[in-house]
Formats: structure tokens, sequence, C-alpha cells
């Protein structure tokens, strides 16, 4: 099983430009453009052949779509002890926010109990995309039906610089805003977020659907200048 030499198949030079300027930092050279309809295509393939652990094995990945194959891959395992393992294994070598977000395991869901301390130690981590990983994972997995007040100041606790870091913090708040209101909204009229990332959460906020118009009002009055 050749997958690099598959992934070259479906090759889009174009595409590959556009991507790049999606991702600042990653080389041009280093993408094969391959569309992300197509990867998940190839992933589900590739799911049903044992050999495809042989490829998760081989880190470092050389290429961005080796890269994003690998997080897709590793979305759709269904052994969570097996995830997880695979997942910290990998979390090391991601260097970019679409091969982040892009690694979202679905067996996760049953397995919340453990999960929540497997992100409470991600997020502590000073690696950039460990830490947006463990922040995107709160949101996704415990805004709603497992939702407890404390787990809003896990992400106020980061203290980062980081670009991609920052801006996962104000999206998991602005969604928080959009599902747990009451809760969330102390954090905005207190200030405890900096300045940057307190605005961007609110601009993220007001450009939601899923928050009415008169919420939309209140958090304009709490930007800061």
């Amino acid at each position: 099983m050749d997958i690099t030499e598959e992934l070259f198949k479906l090759s889009d030079r174009g595409y590959a430009d556009f991507q790049s300027r999606l991702t600042p930092g990653i080389p041009v050279d280093s993408m094969i453009g391959v569309r992300l309809p197509k990867l998940r295509k190839l992933a589900s393939v590739y799911f049903k052949n044992p050999e495809y652990k042989e490829f998760l094995r081989q880190l470092p990945h050389k290429y961005y779509d080796e890269n994003l194959l690998h997080a897709i891959l590793l979305s759709k395992e269904k052994d969570y002890d097996i995830c997880m393992k695979e997942v910290e294994a990998f979390l090391p070598f991601i260097d970019n926010w679409a091969v982040c977000d892009t690694l979202a395991p679905k067996i996760f869901e049953k397995n919340k109990d453990d999960l929540i301390i497997k992100i409470r130690h991600w997020i502590s981590s000073d690696r950039t995309y460990t830490c947006r990983f463990g922040i995107g994972m709160l949101m996704r997995h415990f805004l709603d039906s497992d939702f407890l007040s404390e787990y809003l100041s896990y992400p106020a606790e980061v203290h980062s610089d980081e670009y991609y870091v920052k801006m996962m913090v104000a999206w998991f708040y602005a969604t928080a805003l959009a599902k747990q209101w009451d809760e969330t909204l102390p954090y905005i009229e207190s200030g405890r977020l900096d300045k940057w990332t307190h605005n961007k959460t609110i601009q993220k906020a007001v450009e939601s659907f899923r928050i009415p118009d008169d919420r939309k009002k209140l958090l304009k009055e709490f930007r800061r200048k």
C-alpha cells in the first residue's frame, strides 16, 4: 500500500497553491493538493485495510496531505484506547490549524469521563496545536448535555500569544455564548479574557446565526478599546 503514490494521483496543483495561502508557514512544496472530499473517500477505502496502521506509524509525514489523511483515519477509529494512543502520538507532529481541526475522533463522544481529563492536559500544553486541539475538543463535546460551568474556566487559564490558540479560545467562547449564554456572559462582562481575544469573541458571536439580535446588541456594548 503506497499511500503517498495514491495521493499524487489525485494531485491538483492549483488547489495546492490555494491551500498554501490558507495555511501560513506550511511550504507549498509540501502540499500535494488533494481536495478534502477525495481525501475522505480515500480514507474510507484505506480504513477497511489493516495495512493503513503502518501509515500511521510513519511519523513525521513529509506532506501536508498525508497529515490530513492521518487525521481523517484517526477520526474513524472505533476503539477508544487505540484511538487515544494514536492521537497522542500524532499531536506533536501537527503544525497547522487545518490538520488540527480535521482531527475529530467520533469515539470520543462515548468516553467523556476520560476525555475531559485528557483535555485538561492538552490545554495546558505549550505546543500550539496540542493546546488548540484540547480547546476544540472541549468546545465540541462539553458545551451541550455534558456541560459544567467550571469548563468555561479552562480556556481562560490559557496565556498564549500564539494566534491560532487565541483564535480557538475566541471561537470557544463565542460558541459558549450561543449554547450557554447565562454562564458565559460573565466572562465578557468582567473582561476576564485579554483584550484581543475578548474583542474577537464578541466579533465571532455577533457574526453567529445562533445568537439573537438583542444579545448581539448587548455584546457590542462590551467591546474594549
